[in-house]
Formats: C-alpha cells, structure tokens, sequence
C-alpha cells in the first residue's frame, strides 16, 4: 500500500493537526504532540492517530476513544515544562487502565514529545505543513527514548514500531473538487467534510460562490482552467461538475481526464450525459478517456431533494475511493 493511500479511515483528520499545531505555536503557545505507536485488540484509535496538547490544556484530535485522554494531557502539560518525551502505556491488565477509563478490552501505547529541540524539532514542524499543503506525504523517525524526531531516511509503507524507533507516515487526506456553488455543493461540501474529505468549490459566478452559502468553505471565485492550475490534482484527488453550464463544466472536466484522479462525476440526465460525451469528443477527447466519468453522478437510491442527491453524490465517491484502496 502506497504512502498516499496508508490511512484506513477517511474520518481521520491528523494530516490538519500539525496546521493547527504550527498556527498555535506561532501564537507563543508550548504544545506537545502524542502519537499511538501501538495496540492490541480493540483499541479505538489506530496506529499514527494524533493528538495536540497546548499548553492551556486545549486538545485537537484523539487517541482514544476518550478512554485515556485525561492522563495523556497530564503527560503532554508536564513535557511542555520539561522538554522531551514519555511513552504512556495503557491496557486492561493495568489498574491504571481501569482509573482513566480503558475499559474497552484493548491495549494502547502512546508516545508523547514535547514541540521543541528535545523532542519534535520546530523546523521539523515547518517542513510536515509544508509538505502537506503540497499534498507531499511525510515520514518521520521519532525515537522512543532520548533524542529529537527527525525525517525518515526513506519513506515507510506505514505508521509502525521497529525496536525503539516509531516510523510515522502521514499522507495528505483525499480531496474532492466541486465545480459549481450550487445548491446540492452546499449538501455535498458539509458531508464530504465530515467524512475526512478536502474540499474545494469552484465557480466564477460570485453570485452563487458567496460566504454566507458556504461558511467555512474553501471557495475560489475563478473559471476552473485557472483555478485548476493552481490545485495538485493528483491519484487521491477526485472532481464532481454540478453547475450544468458546459462553459464551466466541460473545461473542469476536459482538464481533470487528464489527470490520475481516483473518481470524476457530472451531474445531469442520461440526455445530458449523452451531450456532454458528444461535446467532449468534438473537442478532440475519445471516448476511452471520457468513460472515465460518472454520468449522471451518483448513485441510484431514487434521491430527488438536493441533500438526497448530494447524500448518492458522496456514496459513489466513497465507494470510488475504498474501491480504489482494495477496501
């Protein structure tokens, strides 16, 4: 499995922490950072979950399913003090297990580090967001006793523990461009978040592309051969067209066959589709590249209000997506 494609759960959002952690110590606050490097049975969190400690006791992100929070925070606000960093070990055989509330069945080891030279270096940070926002998939060696976390001389497979060194891959999550501010975008742009997806809206059209329709959003007010070219579009990017203007859809569409995208949709009537398919070949396409879009987009689950349909939107995206990982 491919560095880009390691992550299990789209619901995991760890690749936005080390943002949030650049942002926060930017702002003068200490923080550290802990990682699961390990776990038994039914651990609620996976290998290479995140989560930031800041020195008010403010978290982002989770270890566990809210089972040993409490203690890893204490750890986190003790090593802000101190530098370095302590491995926590938790499971249902400990009686301290039982005090902060593992009670699940499962065994977890967390490694806590300090945001500093001891520990996870700054520059290091600066070089993880760095890479990120280039959706570039990161690699990190970080030691479980003394010593400062460092990139990894080759990238792994994936998060694990070797001896007593913790290899931590953290890949850019997968995104989704949506081509029209329509009103199914705003449906589909809230729930593809909520599933672990990056969003993207585009549309020049101010009058539909505006905050206050899509709050929190990531809008960018452009024709999309512009905007395009600005976006890594890349084999974990996918693109939906909603607008129904062929000026605005079919140029989104004819640059996105021509990139690795895992999944490429185009909402419209099976008439549509069939004129759509007609324009593109008359613009030199063939068809073996146009059958690569989902047309009409969606599934088929008789979905006819704007959230139902953006509801079979998501749904073949994220089959797409597993589809593509072998899941």
């Amino acid at each position: 499995m491919s560095a880009t494609s390691q992550a299990d759960d789209l619901m995991l959002a760890d690749d936005r922490l080390f943002a949030i952690a650049a942002m926060w110590q930017q702002a003068g606050h200490g923080l550290a950072i802990a990682f699961v490097i390990q776990t038994w049975g039914s651990s609620p969190r996976q290998i290479g979950s995140l989560m930031l400690i800041r020195d008010d006791a403010r978290i982002e992100g989770s270890v566990s399913g809210g089972c040993v929070e409490g203690a890893v925070i204490d750890a986190g606000l003790e090593l802000i003090s101190t530098g370095g960093s302590k491995c926590l070990d938790f499971g249902v055989a400990d009686a301290t297990a039982w005090d902060v509330g593992l009670s699940c069945g499962g065994q977890i080891s967390i490694l806590v580090m300090a945001v500093g030279d001891a520990g996870f270096p700054l520059p290091l940070l600066g070089q993880v967001v760095e890479s990120l926002a280039e959706r570039r998939p990161v690699g990190i060696c970080l030691p479980l006793k003394d010593g400062a976390a460092k990139p990894a001389a080759t990238m792994p497979e994936q998060s694990h523990l070797d001896g007593d060194r913790f290899f931590f891959v953290q890949a850019p999550r997968p995104q989704v461009i949506i081509i029209g501010a329509v009103h199914i975008s705003q449906h589909l742009s809230v729930m593809a978040r909520q599933c672990g997806f990056n969003v993207i809206i585009i549309d020049p059209r101010q009058v539909f592309a505006t905050t206050d329709r899509f709050p929190d959003q990531n809008l960018i007010h452009d024709w999309p051969d512009d905007a395009l070219a600005k976006i890594v579009l890349d084999a974990d990017s996918a693109m939906v067209a909603l607008t129904h203007d062929p000026k605005i859809d079919d140029v989104a569409l004819r640059i996105a066959l021509g990139k690795p995208l895992f999944h490429i949709a185009a909402l419209g009537s099976r008439r549509t589709h069939v004129a759509r398919l007609t324009r593109l070949a008359e613009a030199g396409l063939d068809a073996t590249k146009t059958a690569r879009i989902k047309g009409p987009a969606g599934l088929d689950i008789g979905a006819q209000t704007p959230a139902e349909i953006a509801v079979s939107v998501l749904a073949e995206l994220i089959t797409a997506y597993r589809r593509r990982q072998g899941g």
